[in-house]
Formats: structure tokens, C-alpha cells, sequence
């Protein structure tokens, strides 16, 4: 199943997805990104080392989005996915795209209603994630980062319906890996360059191109699913 409708590889339009959606990684994600970087010990924040620390965070974080996925893939197989609730499931997916970005430029909020969903798991996770601060051994900063990939988020909540809808735990994963290897780029040019990003991150020109991005990519992948799957919508009739 193509998560996105497109004409595109299901993995590769994951990956891109994730790339797109990099926008919204340095708006929501980059502070934690300057932090991890900021907490290691000045005198081992040599590059090598850092990129190694960094990658670490990621790995981690992408390996807990595999889970996710893979859960919700496991959810979609024991409930069955017709064709129809698939195509609904795309729809819904790109909406919270929408919804997203609009709270990604500070123009509605009312996506933190849909994010709170995952808090009373994220309070529990935090704590844990703080024990390992400061982090200074790659192992240290792959469990944090598999912390981290549980935090409340609309732009892998919706990666996670189309995870659903592909009702296959194998392939669930490897969707939300592909999603997880797009947004990398985006996560570790923050975290390499954290003091010079900074400001541009929270400036609100940055956040509305992000929004737009995003915005451009939902809108296309609702054109993509037209010609295809509406029929799925339209109730069969029998002419005799």
C-alpha cells in the first residue's frame, strides 16, 4: 500500500514524507536537538564525537517509530482494513497534516488536543530520559533518543494512520523507518549547527514557510488519492 496515494515506491514516499515534513522537525523538535547538544560536556564537544552522539539520538528515535508502527500496522491487521477505511485513513492523515501546520505558524492550536492523546505516556517516559543527562556515551544517547520518540507528535500521529491502514506489522515498520530516515537530514543539521539555528528556528518566517511546506505536500497528496480511490466512497448499484 502507497501511504501517500501517489505514484511513488510505499518507502520511498514515506522517506519523502519525512523529508517534507523536515520543516516541521526544526520548528518543533530543533531545541531539543540544540539541548542534547548544549548538555554534552565542553570538552567533549568535538565534532566527531558530537556527529556520533547525534546519530545516536536519531537511532534511537527512529527505532522507536519502527515500534509505533508496527504496533499500529499489528492494530490495523487484527481489525481488518477495507479498502474504503483505508482511503478515510488518508484523508484523516492529511487533515492532521493541515491541522499541524496551522499550529506549526501560531494561527490555530487545536492540534494539541489530538498530541494530548500521547502525554499520559510521555509523562511517564520523561523522567527516564532525564536520568541519562548528560550524555556522553553513544549507548547513553540511543536509549534517550528511543525516549524521545515517543514525544506527543501530529506529524508522526498522522505517518502512524497511514501505518494503520497498511494493516501489515512488517510493513508498518518499514513505512515509519523511511518516514524516520526523511526527517534526519533536517534533525541533524539543527543539532550540528545548534547556536546559529537557534534564532532562525523560532523566527515566525521560518514557521510559516514550514506550514506552507507542509500544507503544499497535504494538498498534494489529497490530489493524488482523487482519481483512484473515490470511487471507494460512492455506494455500489446494481443497474438490473
Amino acid at each position: 500500500m502507497n501511504p501517500t496515494g501517489l505514484d511513488l515506491p510505499p518507502l520511498a514516499a514515506a522517506f519523502v514524507f519525512g523529508l517534507l515534513g523536515g520543516a516541521h522537525c526544526i520548528g518543533m523538535c530543533g531545541g531539543i536537538m540544540s539541548a542534547l547538544s548544549f548538555a554534552v560536556p565542553p570538552s567533549l564537544r568535538h565534532p566527531a564525537r558530537l556527529t556520533g552522539l547525534l546519530l545516536g539520538y536519531n537511532l534511537g528515535r527512529i527505532a522507536s517509530y519502527m515500534a509505533a508502527g508496527g504496533l499500529a500496522a499489528g492494530l490495523g491487521t487484527l481489525i481488518g482494513v477495507a479498502p474504503g477505511v483505508r482511503l478515510t485513513l488518508q484523508i484523516l492523515a492529511a487533515v492532521m497534516l493541515v491541522l499541524m501546520a496551522l499550529y506549526i505558524a501560531d494561527w490555530w492550536k487545536g492540534l494539541l488536543r489530538i498530541e494530548a492523546l500521547g502525554r499520559r505516556l510521555w509523562k511517564r517516559l520523561e523522567p527516564l530520559g532525564r536520568r541519562l543527562m548528560p550524555v556522553v556515551k553513544i549507548p547513553q544517547a540511543v536509549a534517550l533518543g528511543a525516549i524521545w520518540g515517543w514525544l506527543p507528535c501530529g506529524l508522526v500521529y498522522s505517518m502512524l494512520v497511514w501505518s494503520l491502514a497498511s494493516a501489515d506489522a512488517g510493513h508498518g515498520a518499514a513505512l515509519m523507518g523511511a518516514f524516520g530516515l526523511g526527517t534526519l537530514p533536517a534533525l541533524l543539521v539543527t543539532g550540528l549547527a545548534a547556536r546559529r539555528l537557534g534564532t532562525l528556528i523560532r523566527h515566525p518566517a521560518t514557521r510559516t514557510l514550514a506550514a506552507l511546506a507542509i500544507i503544499g505536500f497535504a494538498l498534494w497528496q489529497l490530489w493524488g488519492l482523487w482519481p483512484a480511490d473515490m470511487q471507494h466512497l460512492i455506494p455500489y448499484c446494481d443497474p438490473q
